[in-house]
């Protein structure tokens, strides 16, 4: 698919915009069903409707729609935390709403779950006395058992996608490595992947505790996109630009629902840390949706002994696992982003 951006793409003028009043898009979008999906971090969001969707951008004068048509509108901006669309910009996005959407089948292909550590790297680990007993606690183990876990559940689930694990077994995997696999997974067309790495989180501070779900800060500028796909060097680094804020977009939706789930099954075991934005190298180079979970504080005796628990491990999976569930209904509902091939 994205080989065929550049002889899809379609540059109109919007002129009538200039001195237009300014409308709050959440507002106006309420009133004719239209979804949106807001980053306040990356000033990029997602319209939906009718199995159609817009990307767009707070200051740039660009919009992709379908993600194979670059149209030229009217700015969004911020003003007072909301934003802030033109008639002529809500009439371009209705236009492409109220026509017939022709291209379906779009859907989740791969997930590859990277269970973090293993090998000669342990990562974390830390040792809890209880009464009179030592129990250790080891990062590169529970991450294995929660991959194999979720592994499970999304090969139960999913049997038609392509579910695969970086490691299976405690063999150590450098970062490249990592990502390499990620990378290196071939889809068909109209297909994406996801890229989940699974983690535990320690500190010196023992009273630490709770989950928590990363992704990949929008300040770290990468290539994500072929450039044979794109002959027009100008052109290129604008779609380079859109699908970077798409992949940011949809990581959030993704980090969301994930935390979401976990929440729903830790319940009062465990606290809700949030979603949060980091750049690493694990996720930093992987040309996907990618997120990072922290499955909590090993370091914290309460939440060690919990992470040592096969029936709480298996709670997290699940959580993990219907988090992942709704982002690809989500997906395959709203014809995808731009990760289809």
């Amino acid at each position: 698919m994205i080989k065929k951006f550049s002889a899809f793409i379609t540059v109109l003028f919007s002129l009538s915009g200039l001195f237009c009043q300014s409308l709050n898009l959440v507002e106006e979008a309420s009133k004719t069903g239209i979804t949106v999906y807001w980053d306040t971090l990356s000033g990029s969001g997602i319209l939906e409707k009718n199995g159609h969707q817009i990307s767009f951008k707070a200051g740039d004068n660009f919009i992709l729609e379908d993600y194979t048509k670059l149209v030229l509108t009217d700015v969004p901006e911020i003003k007072d935390g909301a934003v802030t669309v033109s008639k002529a910009f809500l009439d371009e996005a209705e236009k492409l709403f109220k026509t017939e959407n022709t291209q379906n089948g779009y859907k989740i292909g791969a997930i590859l779950i990277d269970p973090g550590h293993g090998g000669k790297d342990p990562g974390a680990s830390f040792t809890h006395k209880v009464n009179g007993k030592s129990i250790t606690v080891t990062e590169k183990d529970v991450n294995l058992k929660v991959g194999k876990m979720l592994y499970s559940r999304l090969k139960s689930a999913y049997p038609d996608k392509n579910i695969q694990m970086t490691r299976s077994t405690d063999v150590f995997l450098s970062l490249s490595q990592r990502t390499d696999i990620a990378n290196a997974i071939k889809l068909k067309d109209k297909e994406a992947i996801l890229y989940i790495s699974i983690h535990v989180n320690a500190s010196l501070d023992r009273k630490a505790s709770g989950y928590e779900v990363w992704y990949l800060s929008p300040g770290y500028r990468r290539n994500v996109l072929d450039k044979k796909a794109v002959e027009d060097k100008d052109l290129y680094a604008v779609m380079n630009s859109m699908m970077e804020e798409e992949y940011t977009t949809e990581s959030i939706l993704i980090a969301k629902f994930i935390m979401d789930g976990m929440q729903a099954q830790a319940g009062n075991l465990s606290t809700a840390r949030g979603i949060k934005a980091e750049e690493w190298f694990v996720v930093r180079n992987s040309n996907m949706p990618a997120v990072l979970v922290e499955l909590g504080f090993l370091t914290n005796q309460k939440e060690g002994l919990l992470l040592s628990d096969s029936s709480y491990l298996q709670k997290l999976s699940l959580g993990i696992y219907n988090g992942l569930s709704a982002f690809v209904t989500h997906f395959e509902r709203s014809r995808g982003f731009t990760g289809s091939k």
